[in-house]
C-alpha cells in the first residue's frame, strides 16, 4: 500500500488487487497534486486501474491531463469512480462519455 501527501487536503493510496490496481484519491487534485495522484495509479506491474475519485473536493486542468494519462498507460482498463464534482468537471470539459467514466 503506497501513500503520498502533497498537501494537508490530498492523499492517493494504491492496493494492488488480482492484477488491478485501486487507488483511492481524497481532497484536491491541482497542479501540485496531479502528478502524484498519476505516480501511484502508472504502475508496470498490473494490467489495469481503477481509480477511485468519490472522496475529491476539486479537479482542475493539470487533473485532467493526468487522468487522459492514465487512460493511455491503461488503453481499454481503466475504471474512474467520480465525485460529483469531478464529474462536473469532466461533464464541462466534454469527458463525460468516456468509456472508462463510471456510476
Amino acid at each position: 500500500m503506497d501513500q503520498e501527501r502533497a498537501d494537508q487536503n490530498f492523499t492517493a493510496t494504491a492496493v494492488v488487487q488480482a492484477g488491478r490496481v485501486v487507488v483511492t484519491v481524497s481532497g484536491e487534485v491541482d497542479m501540485s497534486t496531479a502528478e502524484t495522484m498519476f505516480r501511484t495509479a502508472a504502475r508496470d506491474d498490473v494490467a489495469a486501474a481503477t481509480l477511485d475519485l468519490h472522496a475529491v473536493t476539486f479537479f482542475d486542468s493539470a487533473a485532467i491531463h493526468a487522468l487522459l494519462r492514465l487512460a493511455e498507460h491503461y488503453p481499454g482498463a481503466l475504471t474512474v469512480l467520480p465525485s460529483p464534482q469531478v464529474r462536473r468537471v469532466l461533464e464541462i470539459s466534454g469527458l463525460s462519455t468516456q468509456p472508462w467514466l463510471k456510476g
